[in-house]
């Protein structure tokens, strides 16, 4: 039997499918719920959590849930979250937001514990409890265990709404110091690891203003899910050619991509490189194309060729062979779009998948992502898509070829 190109996924359990049969959606637009998939890492990612706790062990969840959802976002993408949000989850609606938080009320909508709803733009979904606020962190702590009553968490995750205006004040909270702090209050070791295991119960604390926390749960499920603020956990590494390398390393450990030593990849729009570097660290065989030269740190890497010429003067017939269409070019979507449809849909070229990067020219054009899907799924591919952490203003898509039933 081949080898999955995806890890099994564990659906939440109330799984439903659009009129054609497909998980998820945007079928919610004929008013259909949705599936929540633990994608989870590859086994062999250097960022996969640790293996799975046994649920006969978990740790209980809190009495009180929460009748708030809070998700975290890149700053600049609320409207575009609840835009999501009001297609795939009509029956809870918007309270609040501020920059990179939406909150949502649930009314009687109690989703599971480990609930991750497909909101695209959502980096993490945790129950909000509330705020709290203080002059000091021990005025904070005091605050937080008269709102939470619950005393035991597996772990603790700290981040900031918005990390990129965090860094612009001019005394910035350290949310591993907070976690610190915290973990202390709460008896669990320092030595933590920042990453959840699947299963774990989660205290989680955003770090809003210098003097102002918020504070909910959840259960890691998904890899986002396990990092704190679904954060990817890595650094851009020095040696790398670009953030494009970065962008895509935390798109394979998301989706559970799986790139298999000896396949053969094409980047449209190489240069300079980074994402043509870390297909070449899995082991692939890589051609890019890019009228501008790639850096020398990737020219010079084996199984590396660049054709010095744009896409579109490519003859179709030379993409025959290639496992991978990998695309992250500063035009439009629909230029795009366009690029990858004149190649997967000539004769003789099937690649197993694409990985697609879709530059949002402003905010107002995800609205246009439904449709962008859709045309994936018009050429035979299944696509899923997120806006990674490591991105700008723009959605990442993984789509493989559907299996013909």
């Amino acid at each position: 039997m081949a080898k999955r190109l995806f890890r099994r996924p564990a659906p939440v359990p109330f799984p439903r499918s659009d009129e054609k049969g497909r998980p998820g959606p945007l079928g919610a637009r004929a008013g259909l719920i949705f599936w929540v998939y633990d994608w989870g890492m590859p086994e062999t990612s250097p960022t996969s959590p640790p293996p799975r706790r046994d649920r006969s062990a978990a740790t209980p969840s809190p009495a009180v849930r929460g009748t708030f959802l809070l998700a975290t976002c890149q700053g600049g993408a609320e409207a575009s979250l609840v835009l999501r949000q009001e297609a795939m989850l009509p029956e809870i609606s918007k309270a609040a937001w501020r920059r990179g938080v939406v909150t949502f009320r649930l009314g009687d909508f109690d989703p599971p514990d480990d609930f991750f709803p497909d909101l695209i733009y959502a980096r993490t979904v945790i129950r909000s409890l509330g705020q709290v606020a203080g002059a000091s962190d021990q005025e904070r702590i005091a605050s937080l265990r008269t709102l939470v009553a619950h005393t035991e968490w597996d772990t603790i995750h700290v981040w900031h709404r918005d990390p990129r205006l965090a860094a612009q004040t001019d005394s910035p909270v350290d949310p591993l110091a907070v976690r610190g702090v915290l973990l202390d209050a709460y008896g669990l070791p320092a030595s933590l690891p920042p990453a959840a295991r699947p299963g774990d119960l989660v205290l989680d604390c955003v770090i809003d203003a210098v003097d102002r926390w918020w504070v909910g749960w959840h259960r890691a499920g998904t890899a986002t899910s396990c990092q704190p603020g679904g954060m990817h956990p890595k650094e851009l590494p020095s040696d790398k050619a670009s953030r494009a390398w970065l962008k895509l390393d935390e798109a394979i450990a998301t989706f559970g991509v799986d790139l298999r030593p000896g396949q053969r990849a094409v980047e449209l729009g190489a240069s300079p490189g980074g994402a043509c570097q870390r297909l070449l660290e899995a082991g692939l065989t890589v051609v890019g194309i890019d009228p501008a030269l790639v850096d020398d740190r990737v020219a010079a890497q084996p199984g590396f060729e660049q054709w010095r010429m744009r896409a579109r003067d490519v003859k179709v017939k030379n993409f025959r062979g290639f496992d991978w269409i990998v695309a992250d070019m500063n035009i439009d979507p629909r230029s795009t779009l366009e690029s990858i449809g004149r190649i997967v849909t000539a004769a003789g070229v099937k690649p197993t998948g694409i990985i697609a990067t879709l530059k949002l020219p402003d905010w107002s054009r995800a609205a246009e992502l439904p449709g962008w899907l859709d045309q994936f799924r018009e050429w035979g591919f299944t696509p899923r898509a997120r806006q990674v952490s490591t991105g700008g203003r723009e959605v990442c898509v993984v789509a493989l070829k559907s299996r013909r039933k």
